[in-house]
């Protein structure tokens, strides 16, 4: 083995980085050892870690500030895990990611590749966001040594092929590639385009003798001694608690971020100073770090550096432990480097007066010989403790029998600490036959927010009147719950801030005959209009979003479209989308679950939401608020009509009769509106639906989406020609809805936007799912508002015809709803106020005036009715609650 400083990404010196070893591998004879890595050679963590960091200010410097701030660094498995978490330390804003030989079930696959020299081969990259390997930066691929280079041609090959990039930066502590091999990495990068740059602390050869496979399995089997039958007692270990950071990642598995290392480094100190006192470390003359750590009155006295097992001295780690200076040893576990290493180097900063060593155990096999020139002098033998996915085996701990540790801290994550682990062959019964104390100190293991742990979507006929291909339900079924109660009692329940209306349902309202003929002649009259709204609005998705997009319709108002839309893709282009349907909660936010699963299946970028209409443009600004988490996925929703002009993609922005709006689940599939309750939804849960199976017999779900799929042909040249118009038009959304509706709250005494509904189906929504207090419906507005008056009529509400309303009609709540608002039929009160209450329905006022001073009359109905929270009544009295205003008054 000869260095060679000249060559590019050298400088350093190979013999002080690197010792030999024979491997116990019949694909490779050779083993370097790192002698500051922290793998095989315990070492300083202060010097394991400052290797790595200085390798990632190189590359910094290399790159420049602007592309550095866009790289991704990936570390490879086992080995140069914690290397490449301290490259990413040195880059400084850089995610992390590494290799793994783990499967994590639920968590989709990114990219995988083999090491053709390796023991275990395979590799799987497990990202928790699948779009962090998809950035345009360069792409910082660290491993601890390069021979081959065939694991780096590996991983570019498939990662490229997938995401492809610019630039490519290889990073390793020494490169000992020789001449071929060098060759061979520059064909790799001409073939696929981009720079490939290599960044080394150290550059070398190796010089291999012919037949060396041969020849070196002769040498194992010469000298290959059976492991010592040593084993202590596992049970004396003491566990320690680190007080690891809730949801913190334990390393790169899933990716480690920025964030998650100023996590880390702010946790440090509190983790190192429980350490050190399970292990009878006393802190620095003149530190007082122990705070959190307890009064260690359990502790079994303090390591004085009088280690029992000093028969031989630790390679490559410097010289053995002065006098007196007790020596400790934090070992991590396999692919669990840097985690440990974090702690041994805040360790090491803690006690200054103890000789802090870092080492991990491996999977490797390779020859222990005890001799002061040889890179391996001792091992330890025990079973893989972490149910690993090729079955069980041997793992190893080198340099660490006879390395004069007085004590060891052994970290594991939660996954590895199982009963083999203890078992009396296992790890911590070897290390106690060597070391006088070993202490346990478990990490959780993190386990990312696994959509693919998720359930598949519900479909129809089990769940939804809806063929099973029309659309998949990312819903949690609630059909055996009761959820629905009274309008009036939701309603006080609201606006009193007692629950959120997506806690309950309202109870479902059965159509009259004459409101059903309404509908059906609704449905002839608009099939056509509709139609072209449908196609106009498909054609301005499929130019302008995606030629293949996934629908995910905002449930439930906007699941008929998307079906609708899904036809009409399918009429005209024989393209089958996927169609999805989720829960948006005003207040709440989008279902971030059904976000994880839509990831996780599909392409958020072709991911588009659709919804039946605008009103005022609330949801609008929920989804793009919700989705602030959620960058992958594009926040505008297209609609069917979109009055309020609040989104770009629409098929018109005319506010007309869906008749799809003049029901409630009964032209929805059978489905209810979401729900979203704590007690009934988890965090692994998607929110809530119900699906009432009992109205089948009223269902025209199927009715509305033929009668409007077979408008299609007829409508087909208006479509072109509308969406031609709209695609050179500017759509640029105006909100003059949202500004209308603060006029309105205002001008009416309201005060509150969310209790005004704009146009013809968020009013009709009002009729039948709140307590309405009266329509404004714009003069001379025809048979779009049939139904609206039919059932204001039914509801005895008023309608009032006005002047200049952007909408064809606006449904207003009634403001500060008590039960006292509506008689006990549930209709709204008459619009004069009658005095006591001696009988019969009472009256109330007629809500609040234009102005701060307008008063609000609620009366109950019948003598000695119950009162109203806040309120005092009595014989008949009339309930008074206050109005909303400045100086406000009730009427005496």
């Amino acid at each position: 083995m000869t260095g060679d400083p000249g060559r590019a990404g050298g400088g350093g010196e190979v013999r002080d980085l690197l010792g030999l070893a024979l491997r116990d591998n019949p694909k490779r004879a050779h083993l370097l050892v790192s002698r500051v890595l922290g793998k095989h050679v315990p070492q300083s963590p202060a010097l394991v870690r400052g290797s790595g960091y200085e390798l990632g200010r190189r590359v910094r410097a290399l790159l420049g500030e602007a592309e550095a701030r866009r790289a991704v660094v990936v570390g490879y498995a086992e080995t140069a895990t914690g290397l490449g978490h301290c490259v990413a330390d040195g880059l400084a804003h850089a995610p992390y990611l590494h290799s793994t030989r783990r499967p994590v079930p639920g968590v989709p696959r990114a990219a995988g590749f083999e090491e053709s020299h390796s023991h275990h081969t395979s590799h799987l990259l497990l990202p928790e966001d699948p779009e962090l390997l998809a950035g345009p930066g360069p792409l910082v691929l660290v491993d601890d040594e390069f021979s081959t280079g065939n694991t780096v041609l590996n991983t570019v090959r498939a990662l490229h092929g997938r995401y492809p990039r610019e630039r490519y930066v290889i990073v390793a502590l020494v490169d000992m590639r020789s001449a071929g091999d060098r060759g061979r990495l520059a064909e790799v990068a001409a073939e696929i385009g981009a720079r490939v740059d290599l960044v080394a602390l150290a550059a070398g050869t190796v010089r291999l003798p012919d037949g060396v496979l041969e020849k070196g399995r002769a040498l194992v089997a010469a000298h290959q001694r059976p492991a010592p039958d040593l084993s202590g007692d596992a049970s004396a270990v003491r566990r320690v608690d680190l007080g690891w950071p809730a949801r913190l990642p334990d390393g790169g598995r899933h990716g480690f971020t920025p964030e998650h290392r100023a996590r880390l480094d702010a946790a440090l100190p509190t983790m190192a100073a429980r350490l050190a006192d399970a292990l009878g470390l006393p802190a620095a003359a003149g530190a007082d770090r122990r705070e959190a750590a307890g009064s260690g009155a359990d502790r079994a006295g303090a390591v004085t550096g009088d280690g029992a097992d000093r028969t031989g001295a630790a390679t490559g780690g410097g010289a053995a432990a002065d006098a007196g200076r007790p020596r400790v040893l934090v070992l991590g576990s396999e692919e669990l480097m840097y985690a440990p290493l974090a702690l041994a180097a805040a360790l090491e900063e803690l006690a200054p007066h103890a000789d802090v060593r870092f080492s991990t155990t491996t999977r490797s096999p390779v020859l222990a010989v005890d001799d002061p020139g040889y890179a391996i002098r001792t091992r330890l033998v025990f079973p893989a403790h972490d149910d690993p996915a090729d079955g069980p085996g041997d793992r190893y701990a080198y340099n660490v029998a006879g390395g004069g540790f007085d004590a060891v801290a052994v970290v594991v994550d939660s996954a590895a600490d199982t009963p083999p682990l203890h078992a009396p062959r296992g790890l911590l019964a070897q290390l106690t036959a060597h070391v006088p104390r070993v202490v346990l100190a478990t990490v959780p293991s993190y386990v990312p927010e696994r959509a693919g742990m998720l359930p598949e979507p519900l479909r129809g006929p089990a769940f939804s009147s809806y063929a099973p291909d029309e659309v998949g339900w990312l819903l949690k079924d609630l059909s055996a719950v009761e959820l629905e109660a009274p309008t009036e009692e939701r309603e006080e329940a609201i606006q009193s801030g007692g629950a959120h209306y997506a806690e309950s349902l309202p109870v479902e309202y059965q159509p009259s005959d004459d409101y059903q003929k309404l509908f059906h002649a609704a449905l002839d009259a608009s099939a056509a209009r509709i139609a072209r709204a449908v196609g106009t609005v498909t054609e301005t998705v499929l130019a302008e979003r995606s030629p293949r997009p996934v629908l995910v319709s905002l449930a439930r108002a906007g699941t008929p479209v998307g079906v609708l839309m899904r036809r009409w893709a399918r009429h005209r282009h024989g393209l089958d989308l996927p169609h999805y349907a989720v829960s948006i909660v005003r207040g709440r936010g989008i279902d971030t679950n059904a976000l994880r699963w839509l990831r996780a299946h599909h392409d958020p970028a072709d991911v588009v939401f659709v919804d039946g209409w605008t009103g005022k443009g609330a949801i609008t600004r929920e989804l793009a608020a919700a989705l602030a988490d959620f960058p992958d996925f594009h926040p505008e929703i297209a609609v069917l009509a979109d009055p309020g002009s609040c989104v770009r993609t629409h098929g018109t922005r005319e506010d007309f009769l869906i008749p799809s709006a003049c029901l409630n689940s009964t032209v929805s599939g059978l489905v209810s509106r979401t729900v979203l309750r704590a007690d009934l939804i988890g965090p692994d849960d998607y929110h809530g639906a119900k699906f009432y199976r009992e109205l089948a017999g009223a269902d025209v779900s199927g009715d509305f989406l033929d009668a409007v799929s077979e408008r299609f042909g007829e409508v087909a040249d208006q479509v072109a020609d509308d969406t031609a118009r709209l695609l050179a038009a500017d759509r640029t959304p105006t909100w003059e809805g949202w500004a209308a509706v603060e006029r309105i709250s205002e001008e009416y005494g309201i005060h509150d936007v969310n209790l005004v509904k704009p146009g013809v189906g968020e009013t009709t929504r009002v009729l039948l799912r709140r307590v309405p207090w009266k329509v404004l419906a714009q003069r001379g507005a025809g048979a779009d508002l049939d139904h609206v008056r039919l059932l204001a009529e039914q509801r005895g509400v008023p309608v009032e015809e006005v002047d200049g309303l952007p909408y064809t009609c606006v449904g207003l709540i009634h403001p500060k709803y008590t039960r006292g608002a509506t008689g006990a039929d549930g209709r709204a009160t008459a619009a004069e106020p009658t005095g006591g209450g001696t009988g019969g329905a009472a009256a109330s006022g007629d809500g609040p005036g234009a102005g701060g001073g307008a008063a609000v009359q609620s009366a109950t109905a019948g003598g000695g009715a119950g009162a109203v929270a806040g309120t005092e009544a009595g014989g008949g009295a009339v309930a008074r609650p206050a109005a909303a205003g400045n100086g406000a008054v009730t009427a005496p």
